[in-house]
């Protein structure tokens, strides 16, 4: 494997491993340890699906096409409409959850060196620094990236080996499957690594083979990496009290909230550095992969060429509508989360396989590349999907 696929899976894992790491146990913690890891697989397993079908699918177009070009060319004028909703609402919902995340932890920081900033600054401080990244592009991203990966994966393994011993094997047997349902939409947006394969495509130069290789590694990694995360922190952290995983779920800053608990409850000062820079960490690798994804989608929609002036229209329509969203509404990590999954849902595992139907069984197209499983595959893909944005729908909007 070559520095380049590992930079690939590095990227869809960083993609993934984000603001749903730090929200699924507390989204997770009422239904408990063994309920949410099988959910947790069934879901990877219903996004994986997804991305290989946007893989296959992406295939049949010129490189640089994104998911709108491709709904349009599968699925007609309504597609197309479709994919834009629900493609604009997803990443501008999951920017908006890492940029209230991300400026939380960085007030948080800051006042721990005894300098106190304003909540709106930091937000603004936070988007200027990681938005440039994505302004410079995929290269710039990568490279950042890797080093960022590299410290995280590192973190996440000392953080794991360093909180185990502490963990209460009776906590990890508690919770009721019927609060289940409730945390799916977290779930599946934890797994919403597809948005990045096109410009993946473009990256590998369409090598079907280890596009493959990077996408099924890539979502395996932050699979096992959310089962041990939870088993860290639900047998940590009580599920109830002021200390606990509800009360921390509903607070207003959910995630410095989630790293002060983990101090006061174990007192090990390197824990509790290790947690803020793990949670540092997971926010900006996830607020990278989402811009550089909903970058090349708005430069692919709207035909903006990559000129300094393409360029700068695509960094402000990327960044400036989840900025004003969080300098207005600050609080709105877990919220936007919750929105975010039933767009996931819809636009990386709906959407591919009614793309994929079309494709195949409809217009004949035949190609060199497809996903294994035929209408069988298919046909469980939407119906999983049609499950979780319905009762998505009626629990988290209704």
């Amino acid at each position: 494997m070559n520095t380049k696929q590992i930079g690939g899976i590095l990227m869809i894992t960083g993609n993934a491993i984000g603001g749903g790491m730090l929200a699924l146990p507390l989204a997770t913690a009422q239904s408990g340890f063994i309920n949410s890891t099988l959910f947790l697989i069934g879901c990877w397993a219903v996004m994986l699906a997804g991305g290989l079908l946007i893989l296959e699918v992406n295939l049949w177009f010129p490189a640089n096409s994104h998911l709108v070009s491709m709904a349009r060319a599968t699925l007609g004028r309504a597609g197309e409409i479709v994919t834009w909703l629900c493609y604009l609402l997803l990443l501008y919902s999951l920017l908006a959850a890492y940029i209230a995340g991300g400026s939380d932890f960085l007030q948080g920081l800051f006042q721990k060196a005894n300098l106190h900033f304003s909540l709106k600054s930091m937000t603004i401080l936070f988007v200027l620094a990681l938005g440039f990244i994505v302004y410079k592009g995929i290269r710039s991203v990568d490279t950042f990236n890797r080093a960022l990966m590299g410290g995280k994966l590192l973190i996440y393994i000392l953080l794991i080996v360093l909180i185990f011993p502490f963990l209460s094997s009776k906590q990890l047997h508690q919770g009721q499957f019927h609060y289940l349902p409730s945390s799916l939409t977290i779930m599946i947006t934890s797994f919403g690594f597809a948005a990045i394969i096109p410009s993946l495509r473009s990256y590998f130069h369409s090598d079907v083979q280890q596009l493959r290789r990077v996408i099924i590694f890539g979502s395996l990694i932050p699979l096992i990496c959310y089962i041990l995360w939870n088993a860290a922190i639900m047998g940590i952290i009580p599920l109830g009290g002021d200390l606990g995983l509800v009360h921390i779920a509903h607070a207003k800053q959910p995630t410095s909230e989630l790293t002060n608990t983990l101090s006061t409850l174990l007192g090990k000062n390197l824990i509790t550095g290790l947690a803020w820079g793990f949670t540092s960490i997971c926010l900006a690798t996830s607020f990278l992969g989402v811009g550089l994804s909903l970058a090349d989608f708005l430069k692919d929609g709207f035909a903006l060429n990559k000129t300094k002036k393409g360029e700068s229209i695509t960094t402000l329509l990327t960044f400036l509508p989840p900025l004003i969203i969080v300098l207005f509404f600050p609080g709105a990590f877990m919220t936007a989360l919750n929105y975010a999954g039933i767009w996931c849902a819809s636009l990386l595992a709906l959407l591919p396989a009614l793309m994929a139907w079309s494709g195949r069984y409809r217009q004949q197209n035949t190609f060199p590349y497809q996903v294994a499983g035929g209408k069988i595959l298919l046909s469980l893909v939407i119906l999983a999907a049609t499950i979780i944005i319905v009762h998505a729908v009626i629990v988290d909007v209704f």
